[in-house]
């Protein structure tokens, strides 16, 4: 399997933390030399292990943000 290069560009938040040390972040990050995208998944302690995640592009970045705003999240029957 080939290795994945990744650069942390920017932490812009972290949702939250388990037990054992892995934080759920939102980071810009750049995947193997590319432009960078907003990144959403879990991290080791060190940023060095990550966990499966999703990235977005700008325009996805934007359309996300577009359904957020639409709906009542205390209205949504989640934990």
């Amino acid at each position: 399997m080939a290795e994945i290069k990744f650069d942390i560009i920017k932490n812009i938040a972290v949702l939250s933390e388990g037990a054992k040390g892995w934080k759920r972040e939102v980071n810009i990050i750049s995947w193997n030399g590319r432009k960078p995208k907003i990144d959403i998944r879990d991290w080791d302690e060190s940023s060095v292990k990550m966990g499966k995640g999703v990235t977005l592009s700008k325009a996805e970045l934007k359309q996300l943000k577009e359904v957020l705003d639409q709906i009542n999240i205390d209205e949504l029957d989640i934990d």
